[in-house]
């Protein structure tokens, strides 16, 4: 179980760049498409929203997936049978 937990810790400090990297090609991408300064405007806007949204959401993963790497929760079933 416990190299389970590092092998996810890993797939975890991984996903959260690769994440935050395909959401800001995409926001980039998609205000490009806009035509009018209006649509590009509302887009731009959209999208910094969703991205101020999603980048603490990657910082968790990555911080999640560093300590699960890192073995601090190999101990977790042994602390709970108290």
């Amino acid at each position: 179980m416990n190299a389970l937990k590092k092998f996810l810790g890993l797939v975890w400090m991984i996903l959260g760049p690769v994440a935050m990297t395909f959401l800001f090609i995409q926001a980039i991408d998609k205000v490009s498409l806009a035509h009018t300064e209006v649509e590009r405007t509302n887009t731009l806007l959209q999208w910094a929203i969703i991205l101020f949204i999603f980048f603490p959401i990657s910082l968790g993963l990555m911080i999640f997936g560093f300590y699960a790497w890192k073995g601090e929760y190999e101990n977790l079933e042994n602390s709970q049978k108290v």
